[in-house]
């Protein structure tokens, strides 16, 4: 089952250390799989507020995932993007293939006290 890194950084000042940090991060995340879906491109809010970028970055797995948040590699540059940009970031995994919400949507029913 995929799995996402999922980032919601605010805007930030440039800085060297966030140039270097986006040069280096491809090389900590491609071992494990890992490749940009959603990089340093706009996007629209359609409800709420979401100020700053949004970062996403696909692996074939949790567990892949997972290890590269937790590599040396990735650890040793993360600090050159969290001194500067303050953010949120989560680790999630996707549905599998064939995955049917109406399922999801029966739960919720058999659930919910009665009317």
């Amino acid at each position: 089952m995929p799995a996402y890194a999922i980032a919601h950084l605010q805007e930030a000042a440039p800085h060297p250390e966030i140039a270097e940090y986006i040069e280096r991060i491809t090389a900590t995340f491609e071992p494990y799989g890992g490749r940009f879906l959603v990089h340093g491109t706009p996007h629209e809010t359609k409800e709420g507020s979401w100020p700053g970028h949004v970062v996403v970055i696909g692996f074939p797995g949790i567990a892949k995932a997972r290890a590269w948040w937790d590599s040396p590699a990735y650890q040793e540059i993360a600090p050159l993007r969290s001194r500067h940009i303050a953010g949120d970031i989560i680790l999630v995994e996707g549905v599998p293939d064939g995955y049917d919400p109406t399922v999801t949507a029966k739960a919720l029913r058999d659930a919910s006290p009665a009317e």
